[in-house]
């Protein structure tokens, strides 16, 4: 069956997962040492007549049109507080503490996870680039895009279910992507991506650690993330930064990412530092992103400054110090507004939105990326950019060929999105019991959980443990799936 009338936008991390629990002791199990394969990408061509077996409604590009709004408006959080929940776990790791399901949105955090690949185009820039400064370039404005689409974001991805998976095949943007839930205590989701022109291989897993401080809720992250550009035989590693959830008890919850995120280029010996600096006391550094890149021999190429919120420019070092002096001394400082700089500066420049920047713009700077616009009603869908709208899309027939793990069928998310929150809120319940089941018939047959599309294994590229895939999910061989839902 041909799976292009099947495809699907979807989101990614990121940050804040606000994992709920059942209270369990962990499921973190060993998984089939099954050996990594490079998926096989003839089945995937497409009918371009149209229409896919009359099933799926098509652009004259080939291109199937995604839905632009969510079923049913967001729910009002107004007459609900947290601190009722939260004033219990000042200090505590929150991966045991069960939310109500309207601090929620109506997406699993493996589909915030795939939310990486909304600014795909970064990795094919990267992959065309001759020079491997340009390619770092690339590669570290894939790495702050990818926490753009939190900003706003202050609802709770559901918690993944153990052996929940989430897939994703976009021929438009010209990759695929598997995640699966591989560990409940300590949750870790594990994915991975790949070029449909075998291109690049995108995977990683993550752990994040949720704190409560009182006044807001912190993310720490853990785990590696891996970009492979297989042209030019190189490997790239990073981890993200800090998410931090601000006046989670009273007033206009806030968002924030902070700390030191270095990208390493494996192959050269190159290193982007990035500091995503904390809010500050009045303020003014907030989501500002400042860093350099450097060769092996520690020597500065680029400098790199922006915000994660908007955009993100690259200027050579020299420039970036006397720009700095001359503001010290009382310079007037520049800003990037009209658009035909803009386009000047960057030959994409067409494909990027209007958007009005409040970073300072350095003369001779080069644009590097900039963020997506939202749809206009985005404060009602819980400020979803528009390839997030779509990632709980179900078509026609899909059923049919999804695993029947894909968070696309869980009845609390789906219900939640149809604003069905009566339901929702006793599917959740039940699915949660029906883990916490599973997990003592478990126990008590001596029967350890393995997984299924991925296994416990080493990072090449930095020797810390990881999440590997271990190939086949694309075979569509979902006889031995776990019933979880």
């Amino acid at each position: 069956m041909c799976w292009a009338r099947f495809q699907h936008s979807t989101g990614a991390s990121r940050g804040l997962s606000g994992f709920d629990s059942d209270n369990s002791s962990g499921d973190f199990s060993e998984a089939n040492h099954k050996g990594p394969e490079m998926l096989d990408l003839d089945p995937h061509q497409s009918n371009r007549n149209g229409k896919h077996n009359g099933e799926t409604e098509i652009q004259e590009n080939g291109i199937k049109r995604h839905r632009t709004s969510l079923p049913a408006p967001m729910f009002s959080r107004s007459d609900f507080s947290v601190w009722s929940i939260l004033k219990k776990c000042i200090g505590l790791e929150l991966s045991k503490i069960t939310m109500p399901i309207v601090f929620n949105e109506p997406l699993s955090f493996l589909q915030r996870i795939t939310e990486y690949m909304e600014h795909i185009y970064l990795i094919n820039k990267a992959c065309s680039h001759a020079d491997p400064l340009e390619r770092m370039q690339a590669v570290a404005a894939f790495a702050v895009s990818a926490v753009a689409s939190q900003w706003e974001r202050t609802g709770k991805p559901f918690n993944p279910l153990l052996g929940e998976t989430y897939e994703l095949t976009r021929e438009d943007l010209g990759f695929r992507f598997i995640s699966e839930q591989v560990s409940h205590h300590p949750p870790i989701s594990a994915f991975y991506s790949e070029g449909l022109n075998k291109d690049f291989i995108f995977h990683g897993s993550i752990y994040p650690k949720l704190k409560f401080w009182g006044k807001s809720i912190e993310a720490e992250p853990r785990g590696t993330i891996t970009l492979e550009l297989l042209k030019h035989n190189e490997a790239y590693t990073w981890t993200n930064p800090t998410c931090c959830v601000h006046n989670v008890i009273i007033g206009k919850l806030w968002l924030e990412q902070y700390g030191v995120v270095e990208i390493v280029n494996h192959s050269t010996g190159d290193k982007c530092v990035l500091n995503f600096k904390p809010c500050g006391l009045f303020g003014k550094e907030l989501h500002r992103v400042e860093g350099y890149i450097q060769d092996k021999h520690r020597k500065k190429l680029c400098v790199i400054y922006g915000k994660w919120t908007e955009c993100l420019w690259c200027t050579d070092p020299t420039t970036y110090e006397t720009y700095k002096k001359s503001e010290k001394r009382g310079g007037e400082p520049k800003k990037k507004s009209s658009e035909e700089d803009i386009k000047s500066e960057n030959d994409e420049a067409d494909d990027m939105p209007e958007v009005q920047d409040t970073v300072q713009f350095i003369p001779g700077s080069k644009l590097l990326w900039r963020i997506n616009c939202r749809p206009p009603n985005s404060s009602q869908m819980y400020n979803f950019t528009s390839f997030a709208v779509s990632l709980n899309e179900l078509e026609k027939g899909m059923e049919a060929i999804l695993a029947p793990t894909d968070c696309r069928l869980r009845p609390d998310i789906r219900n939640m999105e149809n604003g069905n929150m009566d339901v929702a809120s006793k599917e959740k319940e039940r699915l949660e019991e029906k883990q916490r089941a599973a997990r003592k018939e478990r126990a008590k047959d001596e029967v350890e959980w393995h997984t299924r599309w991925f296994h416990q294994g080493t990072n090449p590229y930095t020797g810390t443990p990881d999440w590997l895939y271990s190939g086949g999910y694309f075979d569509r061989n979902f006889s031995d799936c776990p019933d979880i839902y």
